[in-house]
């Protein structure tokens, strides 16, 4: 079912990827004028412009941009994310390595999410934005007795309310302050049938932190003719324990890219995104750390750094004003795990943006 969902979903994806190029190629063709800028009253220095295929950050960026007075857009976007085969810091570990301590192992995991998302700005400085997402998890196990099963769950995420306020404007640079907060919307009472009967499944299966976290972070962008380029720094600041006794490890992230305006409707970008996280503070008691290793609050601290390749398609003219498709491809170049603990092996992104 799960490979189902996404064959559909990337077929979706890249048929409405092509018929936006279509249109976008056509408008192309026509002789206008560059719009990389506004100019300032002295009409000599340009400011950062969004309206370009490079304009927003790749599409697995989120609050990298600002909106001018008025202006609204809305967004979706859709992410797969694959793990697969655990590691920890001496390395990869094989399922076997992993039953030789546990009586259950993780073999794989399947991450597909729909973000939407909505951005207004009742000033020049200053745009709100959210984001509700919906999840479905799938890991698959194999136990010591040579069986194997698979628990699921879907739902709401947390949802994220986000202000981003800028600080500064010149020579087609930007710099934003993100200012959120992520509400406890998600579940964290999962549950689902395994060997052991219907039980509570482990931290990476629940929807939710369960806490209210603060979401501060700094952004920047940058514009030539031709390229932009940007970096985030975000984090994820936790608030307390949840009601079943704990709190997921705080996050931190940086990253990077550099992106290329080929046309006045096409753009491509590469990205390196590091992220660190904690384990986690406290446990939950319907948990058995002993069982499995997903179920061990303190083996669930890492850090990653992935790279990222992005297209942007961006419409001008039309009935196409104003939106924007994209995609972005990644996988990590370098994992440090406190395992055993399920690996990243590829991620991919695809979104629909529209301002007006």
């Amino acid at each position: 079912m799960d490979t189902i969902r996404t064959l559909v979903s990337a077929g979706t994806v890249v048929g409405c990827i092509l018929a936006f190029t279509l249109a976008t190629v056509a408008d192309d063709l026509a002789p206008t004028a560059d719009n990389s800028g506004v100019l300032t009253a002295d009409g000599e220095q340009q400011l950062w412009s969004s309206a370009r295929p490079d304009g927003h950050a790749p599409i697995g960026v989120m609050g990298d941009h600002t909106h001018s007075r008025g202006e609204w857009m809305a967004s979706v976007r859709y992410m797969y994310m694959f793990m697969n085969g655990n590691q920890g810091r001496g390395g990869n570990k094989s399922t076997s390595d992993v039953l030789d301590d546990y009586p259950v192992a993780p073999k794989d995991m399947t991450t597909n999410m729909v973000m939407f998302g909505m951005m207004n700005a009742p000033t020049d400085d200053l745009t709100f934005m959210v984001m509700v997402p919906y999840i479905f998890k799938e890991m698959s196990h194999r136990t010591r007795a040579n069986t194997s099963f698979t628990t699921h769950t879907d739902g709401v995420g947390d949802i994220k309310l986000n202000s981003l306020y800028k600080i500064l404007n010149w020579s087609r640079q930007q710099i934003h302050l993100n200012a959120g907060i992520s509400l406890p919307t998600g579940s964290i009472d999962e549950t689902d049938d395994t060997p052991g009967g219907d039980v509570i499944l482990p931290y990476p299966m629940q929807l939710g932190s369960g806490t209210f976290d603060l979401l501060p972070g700094l952004t920047y962008n940058g514009q030539t003719d031709n390229w932009s380029w940007g970096s985030q720094l975000l984090g994820t600041v936790r608030l307390g324990r949840n009601d079943r006794g704990y709190s997921l490890g705080e996050r931190g992230q940086l990253t990077a890219w550099g992106a290329r305006k080929w046309t006045r409707w096409l753009s491509t970008s590469v990205r390196l995104n590091g992220q660190v996280w904690g384990d986690i503070d406290g446990e939950d008691d319907a948990l058995n750390p002993a069982l499995v290793p997903t179920a061990d609050p303190r083996r669930r601290a890492g850090e990653r750094i992935d790279f990222l390749a992005g297209v942007n398609i961006y419409g001008r003219e039309s009935w196409y004003r104003g939106q924007r498709v994209a995609v972005e491809f990644g996988f990590p170049i370098y994992q440090a795990l406190d395992g055993p603990q399920l690996g990243l092996d590829w991620v991919l992104v695809t979104g629909w943006q529209y301002a007006w």
